[in-house]
């Protein structure tokens, strides 16, 4: 090899330079090297929920058989399995409060993937082009906002409240994107609907409606779609589940929905659906073909056989109650331990597994504060700073919050945490 050779750098595509630096390997690198920590961040599901006994009965049943089981184990299509998506139709018309038959969906507009984050970056892939817009809520699913920037694109947030992103500011943020001659731009609105991870909204039901009939009504040079995330969905611990923003769109056209079964039942087995509109049926098939023609057939049939026997049904009553007692020991710590700190104001969420916490405007909750390292150094617990769920440019994104997960910790260590967390914003 000559010394010119040696010298030569590698040219990386622009794709690699966009996804640099994303938040969430940062985090799981925290996390290893502090394992002495009580994480409040990592979004992983209770362990002591997860369905080992439910998953290995329906793998002895789905491979009892070796001609049958040795079709399980072979490569699938790649939208999925027939029989998992007909299941999967099924599941999701019982959230919808309706027949399959009145859904209006053909079955080949479901799509199951690795995930829904798989579903979301084929989204994203398909839809966005460099330099195109996403508009998001104010905060929203940090890991989205890395996608979104993985492909060249940019995240700009509309403001939102506790009811979520308000519609009367996104019908503004349009306006002023058409100001400024970036209207054009604008291909996708992102919503977690319930329980947005971090800050645990739920969407209005009237703001559903309203959010679809804007998207409509802007939609003049190109369709803007929205995309519906609600990967939180079951995990509901009280009150009602509002009409999908899926719902909201008769037609079909313009929502495009996706859900996971990581949450609510096992993240290890990797199934996740979409249901997109037809026209994104095959550009969103063909992405997913050339990256792995098709998620792992063997897990698709798991969860089609737990929900066809209702043992998915039960497990998820199960979660929920595991996770109400943690959401519960997580506010009754804030109040205990945060009651004297003045500013702090914390969300009390009707599900999912997030508290979003906001401190006073003059701390920095950031990676390279000294919260930060207080909090990870010195009294052993790790927190997400709130910043990273903003969209925008650095500069103008809050630096005053934190999302606090009760996923992974028993209740005790939970409470532990928090104390922890409130001992460090008192040293400052």
């Amino acid at each position: 090899m000559t010394s010119a050779e040696m010298s030569a750098s590698v040219q990386l595509a622009d794709r690699a330079l966009w996804a640099k630096g994303g938040a969430i390997s940062y985090l799981m690198q925290q996390g290893i090297e502090n394992p002495q920590c009580l994480s409040l961040a990592a979004g992983f599901v209770d362990a002591s929920t997860l369905p080992v006994d439910l998953v290995r009965n329906a793998t002895d049943r789905l491979l009892a058989e070796n001609i049958r089981g040795r079709a399980f184990l072979q490569y699938g299509t790649t939208g999925g399995a027939e029989r998992a998506r007909r299941a999967v139709l099924e599941h999701f018309a019982t959230q919808e409060g309706k027949a399959v038959a009145d859904l209006g969906v053909d079955l080949s507009r479901v799509i199951l993937t690795n995930g829904s984050q798989q579903f979301l970056s084929l989204v994203a892939q398909v839809l966005l082009n460099p330099g195109d817009i996403c508009l998001v809520a104010a905060p929203t699913y940090f890991v989205f906002l890395g996608t979104i920037a993985g492909v060249g694109a940019k995240a700009i947030t509309v403001e939102t409240d506790t009811n979520g992103m308000r519609p009367d500011a996104l019908d503004a943020k349009l306006d002023e994107l058409d100001a400024v001659g970036l209207g054009d731009r604008v291909k996708l609105i992102y919503l977690v609907s319930n329980f947005e991870n971090p800050s645990g909204y739920v969407l209005a039901a009237e703001r559903r409606e309203r959010i679809v009939e804007i998207a409509k009504r802007r939609s003049t040079s190109h369709r803007i779609h929205v995309l519906e995330d609600s990967a939180y969905r079951e995990l509901r611990y009280e009150g009602d589940d509002p009409p999908s923003v899926w719902g909201c769109d008769p037609d079909g056209e313009h929502v495009i929905y996706t859900q996971t079964f990581s949450k609510s039942f096992s993240p290890g087995l990797r199934v996740g659906f979409g249901i997109a509109p037809t026209e994104l049926v095959a550009p969103i098939a063909s992405r997913k073909g050339n990256e792995d023609f098709g998620s792992a057939h063997l897990n698709q049939h798991i969860i089609a056989s737990v929900l066809a026997d209702g043992s998915y049904y039960e497990h998820v009553n199960e979660v929920c109650e595991s996770y109400r007692r943690k959401r519960d020991a997580m506010v009754a710590a804030a109040r205990e331990y945060f009651s004297d700190i003045d500013g702090v104001s914390w969300v009390e969420p009707r599900g999912g597994l997030y508290v979003w916490m906001t401190l006073p405007e003059h701390f920095d909750t950031s990676f390279d504060s000294r919260l930060f390292e207080i909090a990870t150094q010195k009294e052993l617990v790790m927190y997400v700073p709130g910043e990273l769920c903003y969209g925008g440019e650095p500069a103008e994104r809050p630096r005053n919050h934190m999302r606090l997960s009760y996923g992974v910790l028993s209740p005790d260590e939970i409470t532990e945490g928090i104390r922890r967390l409130a001992n460090a914003i008192r040293s400052l």
